[in-house]
């Protein structure tokens, strides 16, 4: 380990090196850009987007220049680009090979925000690195940098650890647990003052300097992902992309310590690469609460087969998100209904009703438990509804009393006898809507409400029986039998009822949500809830989440959805709904899973907002799935990575071709299935990936390789004079697809 920390000292000297541009950042700013167009590993910086740099006013901040070295790949091309850096920057010493302890940033988020507050910040910081003293303008330049939209805690801490690691010490999720855990000192996160993180260092390098042997930030940080993956009690694993630490992911996006996964996970990917089959597994690992190795290890079919029986049970919910899509489908909204026609004064008439969007229900069913066996399940349907009724009237009367004595629900409209039909005349008396939500609507495994006052409930049951005529009583003859779960509480709803005291109706579906139902049962009885009775995970599956207008789809759901906000959660939060006036939460039992394809260049990045809240897994093309397929020899598993590998070179990996394009070679691995794959989906795909640049598609096939047309997929065109005759133009060159070519088996030699 001598040479664990030699980056230490390489860090500090690049860092004073960029110091010197503080008064020439457009010397900076072309200085990279000339490196980054010689250097491939640097082109996710690109320097062509015109509308990412012309709003920095061409400027690249220091952190983001060193932040070249850390992102998530291998330590060989970290010391590579150590050594570019090094010769661009003249400096004299060795570039590191290892990198132990340094937190590595999300590879889709890879340079910081806001140049001029993080250039401030740089040059402040490392005036305390110098002097030894933390500034007021030091603290206020870390409140701003961290303010800025992109940024946060965790990302500026991490770039002033990378300049000076002997003396700020980085907020990742990982380092604040380990803190928090072996030197009892509560690190500070999310919108931290500069003057916590000061008292923190403070506090931290007083607490090490207790230690029998001290040690350093860069060895503490090392420490801290070091029990991270080697314990299984500790802060549990995220899924990342193969060498990525995942600092982002971590600070701001919590995993559950029981699934090990976070609550919001987004799959992230190249088309192909079985990003929709992959949230299958995702959901029954998360509902199972088991390692998703332990689901993978299973038969897909299997595996599907309980996803499906899932997703019956309400437990999974799937959607699509497309430009349509909107907030009222989402979370709720405004929807026309055809009125009754007894309610209409001629005909059916339209009327106008708040309808709960896809998500708000799933949400508001979440609180659903399940059993172990019939003798501890509450006996909650799969999706239930909550019922207010009213037991003759408000206050104590006898009717309340022998329900809650004989478990039922009693209600009257008497004079229309014992058979509601059709054919029932309501004209004179009424309750035709009463009636029809008691017959028809109300279901058993519904949860009914027992309404003592306009504000309040004095019991909590579910319904167990269908619709009963009871000729015995003198008045509220119709009955249903209910489990009362607890009776005797006197519980204020209106919150929970979107605001709204209960009406004089007898019996109407509440604004309540299962959830809240759920809340006041286990305030008023905690019994209910034994290790028998569990309330399952569940799981919201969103198929191509950034090609939805992320911002107005979710609406106040994007600060909802923070695990730390969720109900249950220490700060939980509830926002009003705009439609219902509900206050609406997310259940801590929720689990989100977005899928989102990478290369499709027509659609916007996802909001940023959004993005600080999930967790990304980035599924790569698994050519090992295609071992041992063989087509007349070829082996397709070669031929793939080699495609990838020349696509990476030519454009960037972001764009790579994933295995299911050729799964069903394993099948049918014949030379007619394999040009149909070729040339009616891979050239199309490489088409649109290099916008009709048939030169590049040409060396990405091998094309330039091959001794003649006969076997070329893509065929360059010298006839156009032919065409048109002696017309004095200098006709340009161009390109056909060879169809032939494709079914030649000689033509996929150079894959």
């Amino acid at each position: 380990m001598e040479n664990a920390y030699q980056w230490v000292p390489f860090y500090e000297a690049l860092a004073d090196k960029l110091l010197a541009y503080s008064n020439k950042r457009s010397e900076l700013y072309e200085l990279i850009k000339k490196v980054t167009s010689e250097q491939p590993l640097m082109k996710y910086l690109h320097f062509e987007r015109e509308d990412w740099w012309g709003p920095r006013n061409h400027q690249i901040d220091p952190f983001s220049v060193i932040g070249v070295m850390n992102r998530g790949t291998t330590d060989a091309n970290r010391t590579a680009l150590a050594k570019v850096l090094s010769g661009t920057f003249d400096m004299q010493l060795p570039a590191p090979t290892q990198f132990t302890g340094i937190p590595v940033m999300d590879n889709r988020k890879s340079f910081f925000a806001g140049p001029d507050e993080i250039w401030e910040l740089f040059i402040l910081a490392m005036e305390v690195a110098k002097t030894n003293i933390f500034s007021d303008e030091f603290k206020k330049a870390f409140e701003k940098a961290i303010a800025v939209n992109g940024n946060g805690l965790a990302y500026v801490t991490m770039g002033l650890y990378w300049m000076r690691p002997n003396v700020f010490m980085p907020l990742d999720g990982n380092s604040r647990a380990f803190v928090s855990a072996h030197y009892g000192i509560t690190a500070p996160s999310g919108s931290c003052t500069g003057d916590e993180y000061v008292k923190f260092l403070e506090s931290l390098k007083n607490e090490l300097a207790k230690q029998e042997s001290e040690i350093s930030f860069p060895e503490l940080s090392h420490s801290a992902w070091t029990e991270k993956s080697t314990s299984t009690t500790s802060e549990p694993e995220v899924p990342a992309a193969s060498g990525q630490n995942v600092m982002q992911s971590v600070a701001t996006a919590p995993v559950d310590k029981t699934t090990k996964f976070a609550k919001n996970l987004i799959l992230c990917g190249t088309p192909g690469t079985g990003k929709t089959y992959s949230t299958v597994l995702y959901a029954v690992s998360i509902i199972e609460e088991k390692q998703l190795d332990t689901i993978k290890s299973e038969e897909y079919a299997a595996v599907f087969n309980r996803y499906l029986k899932y997703k019956d049970d309400g437990l999974v919910a799937f959607t699509t998100f497309h430009q349509s899509f909107g907030y009222e489908e989402f979370i709720e909204g405004i929807r026309p209904v055809v009125s009754a026609e007894e309610n209409a004064e001629t005909g059916r008439e339209i009327e106008y009703e708040v309808h709960d969007g896809i998500f708000k229900s799933f949400c508001d069913k979440a609180g659903t438990p399940i059993g172990s066996g019939a003798s501890v399940d509450l006996g909650i349907g799969k999706s239930p509804s909550v019922w207010k009724v009213s037991l003759e009237g408000t206050g104590d009367n006898p009717t309340r009393t022998e329900c809650m004595d004989n478990n039922h629900i009693r209600i009257g409209w008497d004079g229309y006898g014992e058979t509601i039909s059709d054919a029932t005349d309501y004209s004179n008396d009424g309750g035709s809507t009463v009636l029809n939500a008691f017959y028809n609507r109300m279901q058993i495994g519904d949860i009914v409400m027992s309404c003592y006052s306009s504000k309040t409930i004095d019991a909590i049951g579910v319904i167990t029986g269908e619709p009963e005529w009871h000729d015995e009583y003198q008045h509220y003859k119709r009955l249903r039998k209910v489990r009362w779960l607890v009776k005797g509480i006197n519980e204020d709803v209106v919150d929970l009822n979107a605001g709204k005291t209960m009406t004089l109706s007898s019996v109407y579906k509440l604004s309540v949500s299962v959830s809240d139902a759920l809340q006041i049962l286990r305030k008023a009885k905690p019994t209910l809830f034994t290790q028998n009775v569990k309330i399952p995970n569940r799981v919201f599956i969103i198929d191509e989440i950034n090609r939805g207008n992320i911002s107005k789809i979710f609406g106040e759901l994007i600060t909802l959805l923070e695990p730390s906000k969720r109900i249950g959660a220490k700060e939980q939060l509830r926002a009003m709904l705009p439609y219902s006036g509900q206050h609406f939460g997310v259940p801590d039992n929720v689990y989100l899973i977005g899928t989102m394809n990478t290369a499709d260049r027509s659609i916007a990045l996802i909001d940023t907002a959004l993005r600080r809240r999930f967790s990304f897994v980035e599924m790569h093309p698994e050519s090992s799935t295609l071992t041992d397929v063989l087509v007349d020899g070829i082996d397709i598993s070669q031929m793939l990575d080699t495609l990838n590998k020349r696509i990476t070179v030519l454009l960037d990996r972001e764009h790579t071709i994933g295995h299911s394009y050729l799964l069903s070679l394993k099948n049918a691995p014949t030379i007619e299935n394999l040009a149909a794959i070729f040339e009616y989906t891979i050239v199309p795909l490489l088409q649109e990936y290099f916008y009709d640049d048939y030169e590049k598609i040409q060396l990405v096939l091998g094309d330039n390789q091959k001794p003649d047309d006969s076997t070329r997929f893509i065929v360059k065109k010298t006839d156009a004079v032919k065409l048109f005759g002696n017309a004095d133009i200098d006709f340009p060159e161009y390109f056909e697809i060879n169809s032939a070519a494709f079914k030649r088996i000689d033509a996929y030699a150079f894959l």
